[in-house]
């Protein structure tokens, strides 16, 4: 009696744990199947672990790709099932835990804790690792539990050894227990649909999230590169504002907080190394995001340039420190700051401005000028302060909040925003376009236009395309995660149809 006692409770404790784990697998696939165009491309795509370019080779062929999703969702789907009704139990045990390994690998729970896409971050043992413990103890138990595989194996055994008087009540006492979970499969299944009915696909379950973002392999080619210095750049590089948390966003004051909550640390490394392989290799930053920066490329060896902008320390006069202090950061390019020199050139202090280019050409460094107000660079080249590049707020004045031309002041963009609507009120990056324009033409040094969508009031394909057409080698745009494949198309279609008649320089 105690015997049967015991056997019991070990056969209800694996039923227990095996459909639990088998209902988790089937939930998994079903939500992915109702999820419109379900694909784990961004899941393989954004994998950080030393593994990941197995998992970023999968997600690179389309063929591979369509592969890939089908035996993800329906092998969830019949590894669940199998589970659940215990039909072939220790096979699909041990497909379970090999999926759950792969899974595992994707994002490993070790090394940095930020490139770790799952509910927190264990060390070594996180609940895949569990899971698929749980699932090799199945596969090497002898225990199947109440199943079909033991309803199977008792009339397989009754057939070698034919009882005379077999016993009807118990065989079908033996086939209800053993049959017991279809039904209980089938109500939670019917659970299942209605909550779908109800409320939509659960969204949040496993990889199922989906942002509407164009996939790598919709990329049109190769964005096309150019020289500043000894560094051959992307014609399209990434903004750092988004990142650092510069909305420019007029009068909406909460959007700064937004995108830092947006733009978390893991977030930030998912977008950039999104772009890197959009075939995005540079990013322009402000100087807080150095050490972002520096961590990220240190984590996962990134090759991304870095070009940092930099200001002088007035209050005292220490026109280096923070040159000195991106150096050592690791950066690419050294580039001063565009409000900085506006500031300076406004203060008639252009002598800080040459200090600072001959400083950072002195450590071995590109220079770049950057600013908002085309005086400043006029007034710079008048004297003969000529950089290795210029950055200009590079933007037409076609849109909606833009203020009226009468308006409009030099050097206002670094100021204080006016409560007049006539005036700038964070809303306008490059005042006289046309100045712009003509001073750009006639530069021979190459120019990085920056503000292309004036904070995104101008739509890319308008934005991009005025900038390449009049003149910009390269542009620099403030990007989320699910920008970035568009925002390469958008730059590539520009690029073959742009109609500019300045050359190329770099």
């Amino acid at each position: 009696m105690e015997s049967q006692q015991k056997t019991f409770y070990h056969r209800l404790f694996i039923t227990i744990l095996r459909v639990a784990i088998g209902w988790h697998f089937l939930y998994e696939g079903l939500t992915k199947i109702l999820q419109e165009k379900w694909t784990a491309s961004g899941f393989l795509l954004n994998t950080s672990g030393f593994c990941s370019g197995f998992y970023h080779w999968l997600a690179g062929s389309p063929v591979l790709m369509q592969i890939t999703d089908i035996m993800n969702m329906y092998g969830l789907i019949f590894i669940g099932i199998a589970l659940f009704i215990g039909l072939y139990s220790r096979m699909a045990a041990i497909s379970g835990a090999l999926l759950l390994t792969l899974y595992y690998f994707a994002y490993p729970p070790f090394g940095n804790p930020m490139m770790n896409t799952g509910d927190g971050h264990l060390f070594i043992v996180d609940k895949l690792f569990i899971e698929a413990t749980a699932l090799l103890f199945l596969f090497f138990y002898n225990e199947r539990g109440y199943s079909i595989d033991t309803l199977i194996e008792i009339f397989r055994n009754r057939k070698k050894t034919p009882t005379a008087e077999p016993d009807g009540n118990l065989s079908r006492r033996e086939a209800l227990k053993n049959l017991a979970t279809i039904p209980v499969l089938g109500a939670m299944g019917w659970g299942a649909v209605h909550n779908f009915k109800t409320y939509g696909v659960d969204v949040m379950s496993g990889a199922t999230i989906q942002i509407k973002r164009t996939a790598l392999n919709e990329l049109k080619g190769e964005l096309p590169k150019g020289k500043i210095g000894k560094h051959e750049l992307s014609r399209l590089i990434a903004g750092g504002n988004l990142i650092g948390g510069w909305s420019h966003a007029r009068d909406l004051i909460y959007t700064d907080t937004l995108f830092k909550a947006y733009n978390t640390e893991q977030k930030v490394y998912e977008t950039l190394i999104l772009a890197e392989q959009a075939g995005i290799n540079t990013i322009n930053i402000g100087f807080p995001s150095n050490a972002l920066m520096a961590k990220y490329k240190k984590i996962t060896g990134s090759k991304i340039k870095v070009i940092s902008q930099v200001a002088p320390d007035m209050a005292k006069n220490d026109y280096f420190v923070n040159i000195n202090k991106a150096i050592d950061y690791g950066v690419d390019i050294v580039q001063v700051q565009g409000n900085w020199c506006d500031w300076l050139v406004r203060d008639k202090k252009l002598e800080v401005i040459q200090k600072m280019l001959e400083r950072i050409r002195e450590q071995g460094y590109t220079a770049g000028l950057a600013a908002h107000s085309v005086e400043s660079l006029i007034a710079c080249q008048e004297v003969g302060i000529i950089p290795d590049y210029y950055m200009k707020t590079m933007h037409h004045d076609q849109y909606w909040s833009a203020h009226p031309r009468e308006f409009r002041f030099p050097f206002e963009v670094d100021g204080k925003g006016s409560l007049d609507h006539n005036r700038f009120h964070n809303n306008m990056f490059c005042l006289f376009p046309e100045r712009t324009v003509e001073f750009v033409s006639k530069t021979t040094v190459p120019v990085m236009g920056f503000k292309v969508l004036a904070a995104g009031a101008i739509e890319p394909k308008d934005g991009f395309k005025w900038a390449y057409d009049n003149g910009a080698d390269f542009i620099c745009v403030g990007m989320f995660d699910f920008q970035v494949v568009s925002n390469v198309n958008t730059a590539l279609d520009c690029l073959k149809t742009t109609s500019r008649t300045r050359p190329w320089h770099g």
